[in-house]
Parts: C-alpha cells; sequence; structure tokens
C-alpha cells in the first residue's frame, strides 16, 4: 500500500511582513478617511487635560480621555494604553480644588475675553475689526461708523472713542462698551 507523506512548507517570512505591512498601511488609509468624512470632536479641553495630569500626577498630554463606569468610578484613559480608576466623589473634589488653583492660560484668557466680546458686541449690533491677540485690544463699528477702541488689560475691559486719550475702564465688555455713549440693539 502507497504512503503518502505530507510535508509543511515554510511560509516565507518576506511576504508575511509585506501583507502585515500592506494591511497597517490599508488601516492608516481608512482611519485617515474616516476622519476625514466625520471628524471626531476631543470631548477634552486642554484645560481638562492639564486638571486631570495634575490630580494623577502625570503630563497632561498623556491623557487620552475620562468617563465614569456605573455612576460610581471615573477612568482615565493615557495615550500609553494604560487606565487609572478613581472614586467619582473623590475625583470630583480634586477637580474642583485644581480648577480653583490652576491659572488661566493665555490662549484661555483670549478665548474667554473673546467670547465676552463677542456677546458684548451682539447686544449692542457692533462688530469689530481683528483683535490684537498680545495686548487683546480691537476696533468698535456700527453700520460701518468707528465708534471706538475696546481692550482688556490687568485694570479690566478699557475703551476710549479715539485712538489717543484717556482709558475708560469697567469690569465687562458690555459696561465698557456703554461708556462709548453706544445704546443696546433694540429688536424690531
Amino acid at each position: 500500500m502507497p504512503y503518502t507523506t505530507h510535508t509543511q512548507q515554510a511560509i516565507p517570512t518576506s511576504s508575511v511582513d509585506e501583507q502585515a505591512q500592506a494591511q497597517a498601511e490599508l488601516y492608516t488609509h481608512l482611519e485617515t478617511q474616516a476622519e476625514a468624512v466625520a471628524p471626531t470632536k476631543d470631548p477634552l479641553t486642554a484645560r481638562d487635560r492639564r486638571i486631570i495630569g495634575e490630580i494623577i500626577e502625570v503630563q497632561a498630554e498623556s491623557v487620552r480621555t475620562i468617563w465614569i463606569e456605573g455612576g460610581i468610578t471615573v477612568w482615565v484613559q493615557l495615550v500609553g494604553g494604560g487606565r487609572l480608576p478613581f472614586d467619582r466623589n473623590w475625583f470630583a473634589t480634586r477637580v474642583a480644588e485644581v480648577k480653583a488653583t490652576l491659572p488661566e492660560t493665555p490662549l484661555e484668557r483670549n478665548k474667554r475675553l473673546s467670547d465676552e466680546l463677542e456677546t458684548a458686541c451682539t447686544v449692542f449690533g457692533l462688530y469689530h475689526g481683528e483683535i490684537d491677540w498680545l495686548s487683546f485690544s480691537t476696533k468698535l463699528y456700527q453700520d460701518g461708523r468707528f465708534v471706538g477702541f475696546v481692550g482688556c488689560n490687568h485694570q479690566g475691559w478699557y475703551a476710549r472713542p479715539r485712538q489717543y486719550g484717556v482709558n475708560r475702564v469697567a469690569p465687562s465688555a458690555k459696561q465698557v462698551i456703554a461708556l462709548l455713549g453706544v445704546r443696546a440693539a433694540v429688536a424690531a
């Protein structure tokens, strides 16, 4: 009776490596396409990452995301792949403590001031020119007519009707715009 002997053939390593590389390139391409079609919005701001990093004593850039499981455990996912669990109440207390002491970055300050200025301009029916982000100042216009200068410095919000002159200071953008003699826009 004839016997058949089966032998295993070795798969050349180079073809396996090439296939793995091709598969990785395909996944990268698919991720790029998916991001282009539906970009994912990062739920954490840079400030959130700074707060979390301060609490768990890591660099802010190493915090990937955070979620609550079962209403009692806060999980922090790190960029390197690790996960850390925390009691929700303890974590919330620490967030409040760190938020109160964490200084505002210049970018965060400018964003906050810009939002306040936009809100005040809407109330008065104004628009502004390009903002000088270093000094946070700009020109205000109403119906194409120059109204004055407005900005914010260490004294607070300030306004003046001309290029040179005395600054009028107030605690908010809305109040300082009113000091320029502009009346709130009336809804028709």
